[in-house]
């Protein structure tokens, strides 16, 4: 194996860092590209790398280890750091030496992280990081430190949100994460209503007009910002959604609840009233399991 030079770069991982997207930052530090890092590691690659954030690599525990010796950073501790899907069987639990690059799916490829976190965990080259949102909060990723976020791999850079200080503080108070159940529908049923123009329109509207004046870089084309930021807008709201279904019980609302539920609800989003027709999702929430 290929020692850790003298003298060696010390690179940290970021919280929940894609393995591709260490990797790549590790090699950068030494002028190096991850398919030099890994041939030099003695670790047999496989499948075909068509960059960040397309495209994941999965270790087994051997090149796993090498990595971590030659990063100089425990395996418990870069096994936590790094967002490590569950690699495919075939290398799972092979002793060998192997990373496989594989296609990542729009739905799980990760995001851009805050640039000023990533210049301070490598400050030996500025080479972009991507992580993988919380499992448990809606699908992006917000700095609260930096102000800078992001909701899209379509988004290359991470996004200012200083003008929105609604998103920070509404990842500050999330210290108890609603249930997948409760986010899923959640984030189901704000990405209807963004969609198609209900109840929270005119303020998310508001809040793309702040986003895209404060990050000139977004223009409309192929990616539009009203698609690629809609997680991002929609974000304070999917999550005091799902704070509130997580107090439902498990089954349907009597109708004197029904209206309690929702003029509690339409207090905690600042709406005048909340009243959802019946082929609203919350309605349906509301009176089927």
């Amino acid at each position: 194996m290929w020692p850790t030079p003298p003298g060696a770069l010390r690179v940290r991982p970021l919280p929940r860092e894609a393995t591709a997207s260490y990797l790549t930052r590790l090699a950068a530090a030494y002028h190096l590209n991850a398919a030099q890092l890994l041939d030099g590691l003695h670790i047999t690659a496989t499948g075909t790398p068509t960059g960040l954030p397309t495209t994941e690599i999965h270790l087994s525990a051997e090149a796993a280890r090498r990595l971590s010796g030659f990063a100089r950073i425990p395996p418990a501790h870069l096994s936590r750091a790094l967002a490590r899907r569950p690699p495919p069987a075939a290398i799972g639990t092979a002793r060998a030496a192997i990373a496989r690059w594989q296609p990542a799916q729009p739905a799980v490829q990760p995001l851009p992280a805050c640039t000023a976190c990533t210049t301070h965990r490598s400050p030996y080259k500025a080479i972009p990081a991507w992580i993988h949102p919380a499992p448990d909060l809606p699908r992006a990723v917000i700095c609260t430190r930096h102000q800078q976020a992001a909701s899209d791999p379509r988004q290359r850079t991470p996004l200012d949100i200083r003008s929105l200080p609604e998103l920070a503080h509404a990842r500050l108070t999330a210290r108890r994460p609603p249930t997948a159940a409760s986010l899923s529908w959640a984030s189901t049923i704000t990405t209807r209503w963004y969609d198609h123009h209900q109840h929270l329109h005119s303020r998310w509207h508001t809040r793309l007009r702040q986003l895209t004046t404060a990050n000139p870089h977004l223009t409309p084309g192929p990616a539009s910002p009203t698609l690629t930021c809609r997680n991002l807008i929609t974000y304070p709201e999917t999550l005091t959604l799902a704070t509130a279904l997580d107090r439902l019980p498990p089954r349907p609302l009597p109708r004197t609840q029904q209206t309690a539920f929702l003029h509690d609800l339409a207090s905690r989003l600042q709406l005048p009233r909340l009243a959802p027709a019946d082929h609203d999702l919350l309605w349906q929430r509301l009176t089927t399991r």
